[in-house]
């Protein structure tokens, strides 16, 4: 016998205190270490920065999980706690530590069925999934690709130009910067499986290509490295 999925409704109201506590969660891990959180070697290292790029995978998120049928809620509220735990324990424990964290919520805010919550918190502990998709559930599926494609495009570009900055480097390695955004793109190309992923994905290479070619443009003698697409 199969186990019994109970749906939950997830208000809006509901959302927006979840999203307060997940940022004052974030803001608290980095107030809490004496040194200024574990990834305070980033050029960026905030609890703003790490709640935009939530917001961000709860909205790619969100649309993917609307066009390809999957269950929103269980996608959206996944989404906002996958990266809860980012910046106080090593990267490879955060997924894990997230998940534990939403389920301490879910459990005392509301009256969440427990199939509801597990379904939340197995997404979460399985986001960083570098494997097949297809071996994920659809839930789990979008929260990871929405994840890999903040990472690509517009946004993802602007953060690798910061980087550079950081990294001493001058506007004449901005193509190479932007070429990594590419290759990201190229090796979300391989693993996304949802068509509507794959679209937005198309979208957002294209964007940062023509951005590397005017960089090409107006830049005499920058190396632009990498195949074309």
């Amino acid at each position: 016998m199969g186990v019994k999925v109970t749906a939950a409704s997830v208000s809006e109201s509901d959302m927006e205190t979840m999203a307060t506590f997940v940022f004052d969660y974030l803001d608290a891990s980095i107030e809490n270490e004496a040194n200024g959180g574990r990834m305070r070697w980033y050029p960026w290292h905030s609890a703003e920065y790490r709640f935009n790029h939530i917001m961000n995978v709860v909205e790619l998120a969100t649309e993917i999980a609307e066009r390809e049928g999957a269950d929103v809620d269980v996608v959206t509220v996944a989404a906002l706690f996958h990266d809860i735990a980012k910046l106080e324990v090593e990267q490879d424990r955060h997924a894990e530590e997230g998940a534990t964290i939403a389920r301490k919520y879910l459990e005392t805010h509301g009256d969440y069925p427990p199939s509801f919550v597990d379904r939340v918190c197995e997404s979460i502990e399985r986001h960083s999934h570098q494997g097949d998709l297809t071996d994920l559930s659809p839930e789990t599926r979008c929260l990871v690709e929405a994840d890999m494609l903040d990472k690509i495009g517009a946004n993802g570009s602007t953060l690798m130009i910061l980087r550079m900055g950081y990294e001493a480097r001058t506007h004449m390695d901005a193509g190479e910067m932007v070429e990594r955004v590419l290759e990201r793109g190229r090796n979300a190309r391989d693993r996304i499986e949802s068509d509507t992923a794959k679209s937005i994905l198309h979208q957002r290479l294209k964007r940062v290509k023509w951005f590397r070619e005017w960089l090409d443009d107006e830049i005499a003698e920058m190396d632009l490295t990498g195949d074309e697409d």
